[in-house]
């Protein structure tokens, strides 16, 4: 076992004074949303989730209560503990809420339908009644590497677990990424009607690891807790008084039909164990060093290390702005 000052410190080092972060992060809201982008106020998406209640309360004191609006946008495979942990999240702060249901404009647009099509290539009989979810093999098992997976549930409770074929995978994940894009259109309509910015809500694991749909989750005007690990998110919730049950509520995509966590669609390791890999991978400490921290060996942190920069490659693309043939707008001081 590793002995060294750093294996030793590594558990605490994402401790941070949660109080000056509080004030550090809404004083940076304040000052940029209003100088920077011209706007009086913020919308978010609101879950139910650790990372939009956090969000929200870093909104509520950098503006206020009474300039914050919270959209909740449920649909046909929510879990309807979100929408109500949301309301109780909105009852908290003092905020205005306002309920979109969303799955009417999915259904137009045939999410449901392009995603069971998909579904049946692989499952004839999928369709009404039946529970679907994607999820991915643990990097740290087999061959280090992650195969994606569908797992689906029939009306009398049977389950079975196939793997996609890459043009099946592609459909259903396009299909299902319309449900990110069709929240972030209305949280834009009313930040517009308002004069607001858009709050995103991605942690600094999400982030860093591309864990967002371009122009859907990943879209927004201010990301207030993007260089927060989890573990600092849960820290602000604690200290901000979040609700007791948001703050044990597992992570979750809530986006499939069947319960799924985060990692078991995207990370390698629970949070904990993925901030402090993350953070001795972007610190350039060594894999002896970080292992006694996340219970891992060396070797397995290499891997962890691995899938991270695999993640990174593939959705770099994610970050990247249009592109032009060359550059059309001068920039003023």
């Amino acid at each position: 076992m590793d002995t060294s000052p750093v294996a030793a410190l590594l558990p605490h080092a994402l401790t941070l004074n949660a109080e000056i972060e509080v004030d550090r992060i809404a004083t940076s809201m304040r000052e940029q949303i209003t100088r920077r982008l011209r706007r009086r106020g913020c919308v978010l998406g609101l879950s139910g989730g650790i990372d939009s209640t956090v969000t929200a309360a870093l909104a509520v004191r950098a503006f206020g209560p009474g300039k914050v609006l919270a959209v909740l946008m449920p649909e046909t495979d929510s879990d309807p503990e979100s929408l109500r942990l949301g309301k109780e999240v909105a009852a908290w702060l003092g905020i205005e809420s306002v309920v979109e249901d969303i799955a009417p404009i999915l259904t137009a647009a045939a999410c449901y339908e392009r995603r069971d099509a998909c579904i049946r290539r692989l499952v004839p009989d999928f369709g009404k009644g039946w529970g679907c979810k994607v999820a991915i093999s643990n990097s740290l098992e087999g061959k280090g590497y992650s195969i994606t997976y569908l797992i689906v549930q029939s009306p009398d409770g049977e389950t079975r677990k196939l793997r996609m074929p890459v043009d099946v995978y592609l459909g259903v994940v396009a299909a299902t990424n319309m449900k990110q894009r069709t929240r972030k259109q209305l949280e834009y309509y009313h930040a517009d009607r308002l004069n607001y910015a858009v709050l995103g809500t991605p942690n600094r694991l999400e982030y860093d690891q591309g864990f967002f749909v371009k122009n859907g989750d990943g879209a927004a005007d201010h990301k207030p807790i993007a260089h927060l690990y989890k573990t600092q998110v849960y820290q602000l919730a604690e200290h901000l008084g979040a609700p007791e049950e948001i703050r044990q509520r597992p992570p979750t995509t809530d986006t499939w039909s069947l319960a799924q966590t985060q990692e078991e669609f995207y990370f390698s390791l629970p949070y904990r164990e993925m901030d402090l890999c993350l953070y001795g991978l972007t610190h350039g400490l060594a894999a002896a060093s970080v292992a006694p921290a996340v219970g891992l060996t060396a070797e397995q942190v290499e891997q962890v290390w691995r899938d991270i920069e695999a993640k990174r490659r593939t959705t770099r693309y994610l970050h990247e702005a249009p592109i032009l043939v060359e550059p059309v707008l001068a920039r003023s001081a």
